[in-house]
């Protein structure tokens, strides 16, 4: 007898193209069998009138807790993972999650931009990670990093790489500063691990110098000359109304056979910290031509000017802000442009999901189901893979359901491969793989939090499985599940 059988759902498996009506068996944590006709489990589910498929893969979530997790949960999400910025050192992170009730599955990348805090700022790595933290001095945002402070900065980077990070995060753009050559030796150490870098590229306006273009030409530059797998974080909101002409210049990249893979978010409104070095450059407005009246905070309010955002800053360091790069609703031409980056061809879909923050300004840690309303993050941390699935597969039939579960959980799960054992299990709704399931109705499913109600669950989602443990059951949360367990890479002596 299997412990669950999911019966009589639309099974969709991206990798085989297997795509007709069956059940799902699964024993322990492994799917045990797919067939018509599978016996009763010792639990039963009904899944008819919806789609079976394997959890989704969020390899850029910030959140990293028990309430980001089951937010993400009812957005299909059975893995999320801290890629884009990373941790140090990366063992004591995994061994203070397995102290944590963790519903999804978890891992993290190698911090880079903490290792810079650290050698050019002097920052101690006590505390939780927090990649925009008020530092006595700005020099690891702003300084070149030269000769031993080079070798320092990737010696630490390559310790996490030991310690089993799943690559390495390099947010370039929080770090204006630093050189060529420091990335170079960090790519070249990436490659010779075999270690994709998750990379928000050096650059995002419109106007040269320092453009968005220019920045993707490096990205290039580095997987050509270091081997290196280059991955883009955000395709959209790192190349604002750029984005087709960006495209264009990957996609010929990769037709050259250059390792570089892209990923992107379905909102035209991007969060970030307030004390990123770019939203301060004396050339903002030249090279961003809706300037600072498309940047507000949390609660809608726009700064306008730069003093306005300084001050602000000066106020409260810790907070997040949101900018407006496309107005995705009233522009055919913006419309278009989220179309070329979340259609991207092989591209990932995933969220940036932002820490749920409390109205003083720390991270919140609670177990509160549901939600206290006056948490604040963005929408992308509850809704991403629901919206990317309402409108561009069920509204629009943009992109079929199985190349839209393929962008949410087979590409994913392919990238995890090259530093992770694990990685061949999941992404993928076959015998002997992961019982990281989620069922959901094509009907129904939809995101729900928006910007003045940010902590509305998606909907739509019936069922989802978490190491064969149903952490979601008839729509609703079993708030005492926390079957999360670590993905991690290939740890060193």
């Amino acid at each position: 007898m299997y412990d669950i059988t999911l019966h009589g759902g639309r099974v969709i498996d991206p990798e085989t193209g297997f795509d007709g009506i069956a059940d799902v068996g699964i024993t322990g944590d492994r799917i045990a069998a797919i067939a018509p006709g599978l016996p009763p489990g010792r639990e039963a589910v009904d899944a008819s009138g919806c789609i079976v498929a394997p959890g989704f893969i969020d390899i850029h979530a910030h959140g990293q807790s028990l309430a980001a997790d089951r937010m993400q949960a009812f957005d299909g999400v059975t893995t999320s993972l801290e890629l884009e910025v990373g941790v140090l050192p990366v063992a004591r992170w995994y061994d203070e999650q397995a102290q944590r009730p963790r519903a999804l599955n978890y891992g993290a990348g190698a911090a880079w931009l903490l290792a810079r805090q650290v050698v050019l700022s002097g920052a101690t790595l006590e505390g939780p990670n927090i990649m925009g933290r008020n530092l006595p001095n700005d020099r690891w945002q702003q300084s070149t990093a030269e000769g031993d402070e080079v070798t320092a900065i990737v010696d630490m980077v390559e310790a996490g790489i030991h310690e089993g990070a799943l690559g390495i995060g390099v947010p370039n753009g929080y770090a204006p500063g630093s050189g060529v050559k420091e990335m170079v030796a960090l790519c070249e150490m990436a490659g010779a691990h075999g270690a994709p870098t998750f990379t928000h590229v050096a650059f995002t306006a419109v106007h040269d110098p320092r453009s968005a273009i220019e920045a993707y030409i490096r990205i290039i530059g580095y997987a050509a000359a270091t081997g290196a797998h280059m991955h883009i974080c955000h395709l959209n909101s790192s190349s604002g109304t750029d984005i087709l002409q960006a495209v264009e210049i990957l996609k010929r990249a990769q037709a050259a056979g250059l390792p570089i893979t892209t990923e992107a978010y379905p909102y035209g409104i991007s969060s970030t910290t307030i004390t990123a070095a770019f939203l301060t450059d004396p050339q903002y407005m030249r090279r961003n031509p809706k300037g600072y009246s498309s940047i507000m905070n949390l609660e809608g309010k726009r700064f306008g000017t730069q003093e306005a955002l300084i001050a602000e800053r000066q106020r409260d360091p810790r907070q997040f802000i949101l900018t407006e790069y496309l107005d995705v609703d009233e522009n055919p031409d913006h419309s278009a442009m989220m179309d070329a980056s979340v259609l991207y061809p092989g591209g990932l879909i995933a969220s940036d999901a932002m820490p749920w923050i409390a109205p003083d300004g720390t991270f919140y840690d609670g177990d509160a189901w549901p939600l206290p309303r006056d948490l604040s993050a963005h929408p992308r941390s509850s809704g991403t893979f629901t919206r990317f699935l309402r409108i561009w597969a069920r509204e629009r039939g943009a992109v079929d359901w199985p190349e839209a579960i393929a962008k949410c959980a087979l590409y994913p799960a392919q990238l995890l491969e090259k530093m992770t054992p694990d990685g061949h299990l999941k992404g993928r709704l076959q015998v002997g793989k992961c019982a990281d399931i989620v069922v959901f109705d094509p009907a129904t499913i939809t995101d729900g939090a928006t910007f003045t109600d940010m902590t509305r669950p998606a909907s739509g989602v019936k069922t989802l499985l978490v190491n064969g443990v149903s952490l979601i059951r008839d729509g609703a949360l079993d708030v005492d599940a926390a079957p999360g367990r670590p993905v991690r890479g290939k740890v060193s002596a």
